[in-house]
């Protein structure tokens, strides 16, 4: 694509015909604190090689995730991702970052789209699934907002062991849409009652499995308690990985279900893009945020697939639109599908397996550090354990000594002093006897 930059007078005109004084007017409803004032500290002009250089000595200040012993988690994991994922999304009939637009004309894309829908609903043991969203908090506030316009009841309840980030962007779109929102503290041992906040004007119990500091969970109880009041149950996870190992959320009752699934196909990518899962009970499809691929016949009866829902704007009256929001970036949803093509159900099993192995060695030998608790009963990759230290301390000290310990637990709950000494620890199929090993010396070494 070719860039043509604009003209000081374009610029000019452009202003002046939405009547607005200079650039600075358009983002006057942006708080001072959080601009940036002035430019980025980089050169305004260099040779190709001296930016290569410079910014490979600015990447170079960074520690990449597979240089170190990494347990690393709370909402994106490290994983192994066989290179036949990478080799083939980069084929020039995949390649492309955005969303896919006209699919009908593409029976490829339509058909991983299916292939996709069905491999999260088999995972999520819900009737239907949609062809992905941003991520998995933006998927959850998604089905927060389905909740309200199937049941027409405007609250919604959170569990305090939801990952703080998909609260927050429940909240977000909550607020500027009148909804009343219900969220409950932070619970290390998952014992929270939820169900006691169950009430007549309730649309939906948000729950996660495993929640943020790594419970696993029976939601059967909380299933017949929404139900009882006419509500839904949203079953949100971040680990995809899990549902090869834990029951899934539609054997439990739950009504829609959201998560992750960077874990499968995507790297961290420093935070995304990622791929949102959402999936649903049949009954409810028509609510569904974004779009649907279905499965036909032609007029000669040759097998094909289409379009069949789509609730975008852009498709339909926008007044009758459920969202905004039609797929991911294509090419995540895609690694996704070609992933778990590889892995089958029979690997995916395997994978959860090693990754529950891995975590409980860990924590078996985390609990003989002196002065370590691990807080979380059941879990399955993901824990969390109480240090005699700042964890803020411990992780920057870790760190400088090369093994990258987990995330500070009061990073995402800020001003929860009750959790400044907890760290939640991920391990996966990455993770070697070596790293674990690496993980306890330099822990003791830390805290001696």
């Amino acid at each position: 694509m070719r860039y043509l930059p604009l003209t000081e007078p374009d610029r000019q005109a452009m202003l002046a015909r939405i009547g607005a004084g200079s650039i600075d007017d358009l983002f006057v409803d942006v708080p001072d604190e959080a601009r940036r004032g002035g430019l980025v500290d980089l050169p305004t002009r260099q040779g190709e090689l001296e930016v290569e250089r410079l910014l490979g000595a600015m990447a170079a200040k960074n520690t990449p995730a597979g240089s170190v012993p990494f347990f690393v988690g709370g909402g994106a994991y490290k994983h192994h991702v066989p290179a036949t994922v990478d080799h083939l999304i980069q084929r020039s009939e995949f390649l492309t970052a955005y969303t896919p637009y006209q699919p009908e004309i593409s029976q490829g894309t339509l058909q991983y789209l299916f292939e996709f829908q069905t491999q999260v609903a088999m995972l999520t043991g819900m009737d239907v699934a949609n062809a992905s969203m941003y991520d998995g908090s933006t998927a959850c506030g998604e089905a927060v907002l389905m909740a309200h316009r199937v049941t027409r009841k405007k609250k919604a309840v959170l569990s305090g062991s939801l990952h703080p980030h998909y609260r927050a962007v429940v909240e977000n779109l909550s607020e500027f849409a009148g909804y009343e929102v219900d969220p409950g503290a932070p619970v290390l041992d998952g014992t929270e009652d939820i169900i006691a906040r169950i009430d007549d004007e309730t649309s939906c119990v948000v729950v996660q499995n495993p929640d943020f500091f790594g419970n696993v969970r029976d939601l059967r109880a909380i299933a017949d308690a929404a139900h009882a009041k006419k509500a839904l149950l949203i079953v949100a996870f971040t680990e995809v990985v899990s549902l090869g190992m834990v029951t899934p959320p539609g054997e439990m009752g739950a009504d829609i279900v959201v998560g992750e699934g960077q874990s499968i196909g995507n790297a961290l990518n420093f935070g995304g893009p990622y791929v949102g899962l959402f999936a649903a009970k049949q009954k409810y499809v028509r609510q569904m945020p974004g779009r649907l691929c279905g499965e036909t016949v032609d007029a000669e009866g040759k097998r094909g697939f289409v379009l069949t829902l789509s609730t975008r704007e852009q498709h339909i009256r926008r007044e009758k639109a459920t969202s905004n929001i039609c797929t991911n970036s294509g090419l995540c949803c895609l690694a996704f599908t070609i992933h778990m093509s590889l892995l089958g159900e029979e690997g995916f099993g395997r994978l959860a397996r090693i990754n529950h192995a891995n975590a409980v060695k860990l924590a078996d030998q985390l609990e003989d550090v002196g002065g370590v608790e691990i807080v979380t009963p059941t879990f399955f990759n993901e824990f969390t354990i109480r240090t005699p230290k700042n964890a803020r301390d411990l992780i920057d000290e870790m760190a400088d000594k090369g093994v990258l310990a987990g995330v500070r637990v009061s990073r995402l709950w800020p001003g929860e002093d009750s959790l400044d000494d907890l760290v939640a620890v991920a391990s996966t199929e990455v993770n070697t006897e070596a790293d674990r090993a690496a993980f306890v010396a330099v822990l003791k070494e830390v805290l001696s």
